[in-house]
């Protein structure tokens, strides 16, 4: 939007949001942002017309559509190689699984670029776009018969050519780059649109977060039940063209609220940044940092040396990277100051100790990832239980449904009534710190492992009783018994997964944002690994001298049951560690 005081209405409104806020001490100098946001000309911007709750929907609405697209192909993919590009079942699985860690891996390539170059807005936009191409050239491949191999006769199921391998796997990971390249960004860019020294705006981000989720879950709801019913009914160039659809909209959707928008400056590479700080510092090995701290380097005046950073104050802790700020004199001369490998601002180095504290706080929510990964288990253990309900049979796999039906209800209980009381009580404006709600839902992820535990210890006691022990059968046992378990992993997941985005946005440095946004996201695909390797191990030490093991074939010669205790301890020690770090993280100081 244009900034020039021309319009007619401009001066007008300037001077009536400038009275208005000379009458106020409880909000932020000015009609306009105080955390350095601009428009997209880089103008500064007021914040009575940009930014807020007015930008939000946008935003929102490009998460869903993305979030629904991403579902649309991930949830039926499995099917999709076996069925119609006549995959085996082990290849089939390997290539989803490379494939949706490669999608969790990608956002650390969109966050770099985002927070050295393009900014989170010209990122989101470029790779939404990269993102649509690949839906629309994966929907062709599933449309064209000649990009597809021939159906099968009887059992013979021919091979897809090299050429329609290449396109369909391009296409593929063409989304997995796009979706690399919104995941970290588009969070982060929403919460930009609340400015951090107005007291009125700033509780607006954790709703914002609140939401967002509910968002992402609300695309996967609708990923989950109609498009997979309509890709396994009506054809799968029908099932890919929705989402590809949907995928236009949320770029149509991002780029009309452009000119609502406010944008922080990319500040340059952040891995140069540290580097420099580790330079900077080993140069200065043997110097004593004075106890004074404004004796170390800092630009003077309110501007930071980093772009789209506001300055930090200094730290006590890690004080051994505060040589890289020490002014030294070598001989007469004192050293260059504009030389970032010899001397580091304090700020510089307050970004790095920010992101060495906020280490063991992303480490313990690996745990948490690794048990949302159990729902793989939970399916296994639905299998040999009774999936009749009158007259409907209830299929194993839809059970997760709860998961997300558990977010989309609890999620404006949190935000409209949970919230309000504990602000009473707590006198935090968020109700919980970020800390405080991933905490919470460490302790929840636990119970939902212990209702596992205690439906497969039910389900095995029916199965002896009924002496089924050495039979692969079905125990005569509800599903329906599956219910609280899946409710509870995504209670959890609305205190710890938007808990965890919130703590790396307001934590990280103004300039590192979208990289640790993205470090965040790692957490999944390393919590699936970490489930992988404790799965491989139980199964080698269980399975000695002959014994069937915790998780054999029949689940009814098994402990399935010990498996999830074990996990459930597991989770517990993570959380005491999880609250040991919690008790000693000391919050960025801003100015």
């Amino acid at each position: 939007m244009s900034m020039s005081p021309q319009e007619p209405q401009y001066e007008e409104r300037l001077l009536l949001l400038e009275g208005e806020n000379n009458h106020s001490q409880n909000e932020s100098k000015g009609p306009y942002t105080g955390d350095g946001s601009v428009d997209l000309n880089g103008n500064p911007v007021l914040k009575e017309l940009t930014g807020n709750w007015r930008a939000c929907p946008f935003i929102l609405g490009t998460e869903c559509c993305e979030r629904l697209a991403y579902y649309g192909i991930s949830n039926n993919l499995v099917t999709y190689l076996t069925k119609e590009l006549h995959q085996g079942n082990v290849s089939a699985a390997r290539n989803v699984t490379t494939w949706q860690g490669t999608c969790y891996l990608t956002p650390l390539v969109g966050a770099f670029v985002a927070d050295s170059y393009w900014g989170r807005y010209r990122t989101v936009a470029g790779f939404s776009v990269i993102y649509f191409i690949g839906m629309l050239s994966l929907t062709v491949s599933a449309s064209v018969p000649a990009l597809k191999p021939p159906h099968c006769i009887g059992f013979a199921c021919p091979e897809p050519s090299t050429f329609q391998s290449a396109i369909f796997f391009f296409s593929l990971y063409l989304i997995a780059l796009g979706t690399g390249g919104i995941k970290p960004c588009v969070s982060s860019f929403g919460a930009d649109q609340f400015d951090d020294t107005d007291p009125r705006e700033r509780p607006g981000k954790g709703s914002f977060f609140n939401w967002f989720y509910f968002c992402i879950n609300i695309g996967a709801f609708i990923s989950g039940t109609f498009l997979v019913w309509i890709q396994d009914n009506r054809g799968w160039g029908l099932g890919y063209g929705i989402p590809t659809l949907f995928m236009a909209l949320a770029v149509g959707s991002f780029l009309s609220g452009s000119k609502l928008y406010r944008f922080q400056k990319p500040g340059g590479s952040p891995l140069t940044r540290m580097c420099q700080v580790v330079v900077a510092c080993l140069k200065k090995w043997d110097l004593k940092v004075p106890e004074d701290s404004s004796h170390l380097y800092e630009l003077e005046g309110s501007e930071s040396a980093i772009q789209g950073s506001r300055k930090l104050e200094h730290s006590a802790h890690f004080n051994l990277l505060d040589k890289a700020a020490i002014i030294s004199t070598l001989g007469t001369e004192r050293e260059d100051l504009s030389n970032p490998w010899s001397l580091c601002t304090v700020t510089q180095v307050e970004e790095f100790k920010i992101l060495i504290q906020m280490f063991p706080i992303w480490a313990t929510t690996i745990v948490f990832s690794s048990v949302y990964s159990q729902t793989s288990l939970f399916l296994e253990q639905g299998m040999v239980l009774n999936k009749q309900t009158g007259s409907f049979s209830i299929p194993p796999a839809s059970l997760s449904t709860f998961t997300v039906i558990s977010v989309l209800i609890c999620i404006p209980i949190y935000d409209r009534l949970l919230i309000p009381t504990v602000r009473k009580l707590t006198g935090e404006k968020r109700g919980f710190t970020e800390l405080q709600r991933i905490g919470i839902g460490l302790f929840v992820s636990i119970l939902a492992m212990l209702s596992a535990t205690l439906v497969e210890i039910r389900r095995l006691q029916i199965a002896e009783s009924e002496g089924l022990v050495h039979e692969k059968v079905v125990v005569p046992m509800s599903i329906l018994w599956q219910i609280p378990q899946y409710f509870l992993i995504g209670v959890g997941e609305v205190f710890t997964a938007i808990g965890q985005v919130e703590f790396f946005y307001e934590q990280s440095p103004d300039a590192m944002r979208s990289l640790c946004s993205a470090l965040a996201l790692v957490t999944a695909s390393l919590g699936s690994y970490l489930s992988s390797l404790i799965l491989t191990v139980v199964a080698s030490l269980t399975t000695r001298g002959g014994n069937p093991g915790w998780i054999p074939d029949n689940l009814n010669e098994g402990h399935l049951d010990r498996f999830f205790l074990l996990i459930a301890g597991l989770s517990f020690l993570n959380l005491v560690v999880f609250v040991w770090c919690a008790l000693r993280y000391e919050s960025k100081k801003a100015s």
